[in-house]
């Protein structure tokens, strides 16, 4: 399934979940309005995919919000949104991964296979991470898997991280990275590459304004002074 969401045969066709009489309440969570309605086109199909669509949210703010009024087994989280990214929904919405016997569980569903994108939604308490490459029947499976407690990633992504929590070798958390949202983080990459504020505003599709209060958030966060300061801070540690 690409960002268009390609036509694929799941659940009752392919033998899937719904087959066995399972249900599973899913949120979608993706600012682009056509790959949600894609999405829930392809795996929606209550009767035939087991799959019921029971909200969906395009900002972060929309996504808590929708995630604690329907309480859904599975949310379909993309990384990379308006207000703070896939992460800081997971931040807010922690409680309800414990939550007893209705836990509510995270696949992130991104079209970034970035290493910092991966490990941090998965740091953030995600039980996967596909990418948008993925078919509705795979799609399908991995929800299922996800809501009975298994750990799902995309095939070239598992090998890799395995490698990053498990190895000796693997890089230390980076707690001034960590204060940063997602969104803060690729304003400060873009930043530290050389691009002009309205170039940044175009590539992630928000105002000028904007990128102004995430730099100055940035600034602060990491205790810097100027976009020198910020480009020396993120080139010394290989986030250019």
């Amino acid at each position: 399934m690409s960002e268009g969401a390609q036509a694929g045969a799941t659940g009752a066709e392919s033998g899937g979940p719904a087959g066995d009489g399972r249900r599973v309440r899913v949120v979608l969570v993706d600012d682009h309005r056509m790959f949600r309605t894609g999405v829930q086109a392809e795996i929606g199909r209550t009767e035939e995919t087991g799959v019921e669509v029971v909200g969906e949210a395009a900002d972060v703010d929309q996504a808590v919000t929708v995630i604690m009024a329907t309480r859904p087994e599975v949310v379909l989280l993309d990384v990379h949104l308006p207000g703070g990214g896939g992460v800081e929904v997971l931040r807010r919405c922690a409680p309800l991964m414990g939550a007893g016997e209705r836990p509510v569980r995270f696949l992130a569903l991104s079209v970034s296979d970035a290493a910092e994108d991966v490990i941090g939604v998965i740091r953030g308490g995600a039980r996967g991470y596909v990418t948008k490459t993925i078919t509705g029947t795979d799609l399908v499976d991995s929800i299922f898997r996800v809501q009975e407690g298994d750990a799902v990633f995309s095939p070239r992504l598992a090998g890799f991280v395995l490698d990053a929590f498990a190895s000796t070798d693997a890089p230390p958390v980076d707690e001034d990275l960590d204060r940063l949202t997602q969104r803060e983080r690729e304003v400060l990459r873009l930043i530290a590459r050389g691009y002009a504020y309205k170039e940044i505003a175009k590539q992630l599709f928000i105002s000028v304004k904007t990128v102004e209060s995430h730099v100055s958030a940035v600034l602060r966060k990491l205790q810097l002074s100027n976009r020198h300061e910020l480009t020396r801070w993120a080139t010394a540690r290989r986030l250019v």
